[in-house]
């Protein structure tokens, strides 16, 4: 291992610069036809770091990323990091109006864009003139995308910009563990709120601690990071990296010398089967059955196609996974344990299930809690363990300041009970007798149907094994009798007959209480999700109404 100054801090920047020499000629990074390794991508990031600072972004100061998945994205990332400055994670599907919220909450100066994303943010009823500068970047594969192109004047080619700019690290003062790390949430029942982290407490609380697998515990001190080196450890995410999910692993990879693959352009499921065994993936994490399902599909028409020997866990973040899927992916890969995570960009990762040869799968992920994470009911105090009762999820320890410019949202997240503060998602819960905590839902997306509660995640699960539904959500619709009923928007398997409401009420029975079945189905051709999965509740409320 080379000799390299240790890090004085938990700062990203410091922890990077510490840990890159160390491991210099390996792969750092893929997506698609891209590829990094560490030394490369540290001479792009000193590169862009130096380029930022000539145009006058220092401490504070915030990257707008308006990108799909591109080894770039983290040299960005890294860059922002370097100058004290703060990168913005953008959502690439969005219309200019939302860009333009986005870019007004945020205040960034600076954005890199992809070329197929250049009309929506041209498109910003604001117009682009309070920013300092636009970079355009062409896609990784655009034989995996689409979109329009448009003319952004005074624009830049990032390319060139590197190419022009010093290769020099870029030394900044004052970096330290209170330096802004900043993650907008995906906004799929609102507004996107931007979580404000100190680096410190996000590198424990989000990205591992030093521990990326998390199977030995966080470091105590900086130094430590450079004894968490691993040796060839290949991490593929699904989740775009916009997300929290694929950006926490990328980063607690980076950080300890392993290679993380990307999937470039939209999902592909060939291609990530492909990519599992050309780069010998040691851990593949998809983003609930809107992910998974697809993955085993094409893993079962081709059985014998491609070699993932190198496997040793399938996990899963982000969105919710049917137990089916979880027994399947059990069946197609034996051996290999099948992880299922659980946490928010408010949070970090609050815990785990890992389940073994003979586990029982049923319902939503019943998980082994971290030491600070609690179940509280409406008089806030914990939930006994084996009453029954429900409660909300809430964790304590390292947590985000809060919400960007949402000082009422923040009190209302993060509240004061006995003297702690926790942050409180909106994840409803029991507590078993052995102290696992089994998830119920989101609160807020909770139905009341005649005075009893309906969560639509454990319906949602159920209905995704019946074999003719491809995807769905469930929402609450207007019931004269019953204040709201329970209502299935249903994408219907290709190639089949799309299912009636008795079949699904049929399909439901023997594992739902009666007030939790369907009352009324809405087909559609497509159900519609975030690019990482994730349910697009607005959508599927209004399509719902209009029925």
């Amino acid at each position: 291992m080379a000799v390299t100054a240790p890090p004085a801090t938990f700062n990203i920047a410091d922890m990077w610069e510490a840990v890159w020499p160390n491991v210099a000629d390996r792969e750092a990074l893929v997506c698609g036809p891209q590829t990094r390794t560490y030394a490369e991508l540290a001479d792009r990031v000193n590169r862009f770091a130096n380029h930022l600072r000539s145009i006058g972004v220092g401490p504070g100061d915030k990257v707008g990323l308006v990108l799909r998945n591109d080894v770039r994205y983290l040299e960005a990332m890294l860059a922002a990091f370097t100058l004290r400055a703060v990168p913005v994670n953008m959502n690439h599907r969005y219309t200019g109006e939302e860009l333009g919220h986005l870019l007004g909450d945020s205040g960034a100066s600076v954005v890199l864009v992809h070329q197929t994303v250049t009309a929506q943010l041209a498109s910003v009823p604001e117009g682009l003139d309070d920013l300092t500068e636009v970079l355009i970047l062409d896609d990784p594969d655009p034989s995996t995308v689409s979109g329009e192109v448009a003319d952004i004047p005074g624009a830049l080619d990032y390319e060139q910009v590197l190419r022009s700019s010093s290769p020099d690290p870029v030394v900044t003062p004052g970096r330290g563990n209170d330096d802004v790390y900043l993650m907008y949430t995906g906004g799929t029942t609102g507004r996107p709120k931007g979580v404000v982290w100190r680096q410190e407490d996000a590198f424990f609380a989000c990205i591992g601690g030093g521990d990326p697998m998390r199977l030995i515990g966080a470091i105590d001190r900086p130094e430590e990071i450079l004894d968490r080196v691993v040796d060839g450890f290949v991490y593929f995410p699904l989740a775009p990296l916009m997300h929290a999910a694929a950006q926490w692993t990328t980063l607690s990879m980076l950080l300890a010398g392993g290679k993380t693959v990307l999937m470039p352009g939209r999902l592909d499921p060939e291609a990530v089967w492909q990519a599992v065994n050309d780069h010998k993936v040691n851990t593949l994490t998809i983003v609930g059955d809107a992910v998974g399902r697809p993955l085993v599909k094409t893993w079962e028409a081709n059985p014998d196609r491609w070699d993932a020997s190198s496997l040793f866990a399938i996990s899963n973040g982000g969105g919710p996974i049917s137990p089916s899927l979880k027994v399947r992916l059990r069946e197609l890969f034996e051996g290999r344990a099948i992880v299922d995570g659980f946490g928010s960009s408010e949070s970090g990762v609050q815990g785990s299930q890992r389940l073994q040869a003979d586990d029982e799968v049923t319902g939503m992920a019943r998980f082994a809690p971290g030491p600070g994470t609690v179940v509280f009911d409406e008089n806030m105090r914990p939930v006994e363990a084996g009453s029954g009762l429900s409660g909300r999820v809430a964790n304590t320890g390292r947590l985000p300041v809060g919400y960007l410019n949402d000082p009422e949202k923040t009190a209302a997240t993060f509240i004061e009970v006995d003297g702690s503060r926790y942050c409180f998602t909106g994840d409803m819960a029991t507590v078993e007798a052995d102290g696992t905590i089994q998830l119920l839902g989101r609160g807020s997306q909770c139905i009341n149907t005649g005075g009893e509660k309906v969560y639509p995640e454990e319906v949602e699960l159920a209905l995704l094994d019946h074999p003719g539904v491809k995807d769905v959500l469930v929402v609450g619709v207007a019931d004269e009798r019953w204040g709201s009923s329970v209502a299935a928007v249903v994408e219907p398997e290709p190639g089949q007959s799309a299912p009636t409401l008795t079949d699904l009420q049929d399909h439901l029975r023997a594992r739902l209480a009666g007030y939790k079945l369907p009352r009324h189905l809405v087909v559609v051709d497509q159900v519609k999700r975030s690019p990482a999965g994730k349910a697009d509740y607005r959508w599927a409320q209004a399509a719902a109404a209009g029925s």
